[in-house]
């Protein structure tokens, strides 16, 4: 949270100070870290893509494996190979190289897009169960983020999560 929306908050809780006095408004704390770390759904999704992205990964291993063994070879046979196959071996090392270097950027941009888009559906989520239970337990306000100090009493993380719990995947 940057110092802005720090302030925006601090000024909203301000504004709300005189209705504070009038009656009695019920407040919640949310930790989203610990959301995102215990929800059955953030696990679901990090399962998802160890799954979707495993068989990709194994294969830059074995490819950068070949490339390794290649240039072993080359630096152990070099000696006794002519210039025009140590040229065409060395060339062909760079293409593998060359081609090893796109697939493991297409892996990590495909990587990261995905990660991106389970993240968003994550928060999503989060968001409706939070707003879900707010509703349901009729609390007036529900903090998250740039919060200095919540006490126990307050912090409804462990409702929200059950509630996460229930609804599964």
């Amino acid at each position: 949270m940057n110092m802005r929306q720090i302030i925006r908050t601090f000024t909203a809780i301000c504004l709300c100070l005189p209705a504070l006095a009038l009656a009695e408004v019920k407040v919640g704390f949310v930790n989203t870290v610990k959301l995102m770390e215990e929800a059955p759904q953030a696990k679901a999704a990090i399962s998802k893509m160890e799954a979707e992205f495993a068989p990709r990964e194994k294969e830059l291993v074995a490819l950068q494996r070949e490339i390794k063994q290649a240039e072993d070879k080359l630096s152990r046979d070099s000696a006794v190979m002519s210039d025009s196959e140590r040229g065409k071996v060395e060339r062909d090392l760079v293409s593998q190289k060359r081609d090893f270097k796109r697939s493991q950027d297409e892996f990590r941009e495909d990587l990261n897009i995905r990660r991106n888009e389970e993240l968003s559906k994550l928060q999503r989520r989060l968001y409706d169960a939070i707003v879900d239970l707010a509703t349901a337990e009729k609390y007036d306000l529900i903090v998250s983020e740039g919060v200095v100090y919540a006490s126990t009493s307050i912090d409804i993380t462990d409702a929200v999560l059950a509630r996460l719990k229930k609804t599964g995947e």
